[in-house]
């Protein structure tokens, strides 16, 4: 049996929707097409298909492969044709997740010009505040603004992002201005659900010291756009990263407070997947992403929190 085949059939049958389907995008017979499925299934020892007289899903077990099985065979076909051709120019499908408000304004403008250095490439964005899996979703570079990133995720740091608090100046004229971070205490605060430090504002004065400040605020989103809105509108502070603010700030509609205290110090980080063969496509994105969007184009070092990313090829 050629389980590359095998595969191959297996991703067609749920990309088609039915055994039927497959056979005749694949020109085989019904026969062999479920033959086919049947083997890997022995070979996997899990069953990848509920199969009924009325329709066809896929289980658990089902739904990890064949993310994983569409990755590989794009990497082989990624392979064949770079090998063909003798030269590395990535194809195929290149899926990517990125913050909502993110991706709009900073991420949409690159993409662009992504796409004209790398016509060959198709690109499916996925813009959500979520958290994602990358292999169970089939994702191939996942952006993250963070402080911190998690214990055994492999990722390589794009840029530092600085955070800005601010308000309306309607509503500094109604309730004050804080002039150092305990005022925020009793003051409105709009915050964001995502945020890692929570419900405690992390700052540090100029002379070095750190202090964190329970807010407690009226609003929680999972949306930084929303809560900036509502900011504009008079609702409160928040403590959000310049990108979502900047406009805003520009404007006037939004004023910088608590100027002279740095706070949450964030990087824009690309994670993917472990492993020994990084794809082409992968790495001339992210390589692409640290010439448009880094601030010294640096890798992470390696520590007990982030493993580093592969060295950049040039």
């Amino acid at each position: 049996m050629d389980w590359l085949s095998a595969t191959r059939v297996f991703v067609q049958v749920v990309e088609s929707g039915s055994f039927a389907r497959a056979a005749a995008a694949l020109d085989m017979s019904n026969a062999v097409v479920t033959r086919q499925v049947a083997a890997l299934e022995a070979h996997l020892g899990a069953r990848l298909l509920h199969r009924t007289t009325r329709r066809m899903s896929l289980t658990d077990a089902g739904e990890d492969f064949h993310a994983r099985a569409v990755s590989i065979l794009e990497q082989f076909a990624e392979a064949q044709a770079a090998a063909a051709r003798g030269t590395s120019r990535p194809v195929g499908l290149l899926r990517i997740s990125a913050p909502l408000s993110y991706g709009i304004s900073r991420l949409a403008p690159v993409l662009a010009r992504f796409h004209e250095q790398h016509p060959q490439l198709r690109l499916d964005v996925d813009l959500s505040d979520r958290l994602v899996d990358l292999a169970n979703e089939g994702i191939d570079v996942a952006l993250r603004v963070a402080t911190r990133l998690d214990p055994g995720i492999v990722a390589r740091r794009i840029a530092a992002l600085d955070a800005v608090v601010c308000a309306a100046p309607s509503y500094l004229r109604a309730r004050g201005r804080p002039e150092q971070p305990a005022d925020l205490a009793r003051h409105d605060t709009l915050s964001f659900s995502y945020l890692w430090a929570g419900d405690e504002w992390p700052f540090t004065a100029p002379d070095g010291r750190s202090e964190r400040v329970r807010v407690r605020p009226t609003v929680h989103s999972s949306n930084g756009d929303l809560l900036r809105e509502l900011a504009i509108a008079g609702a409160g502070v928040i403590l959000q990263p310049r990108f979502i603010v900047e406009q805003a700030l520009r404007a006037g509609t939004l004023v910088p407070i608590l100027e002279s205290y740095r706070t949450l110090d964030l990087n824009l980080y690309a994670l993917y997947l472990s492993q020994r063969f990084l794809p082409n496509k992968v790495r001339v994105f992210i390589d692409f992403l640290v010439d448009a969007l880094g601030d010294e184009a640096q890798r992470i070092s390696a520590s007990p929190a982030v493993r580093e990313a592969p060295a950049r090829r040039r």
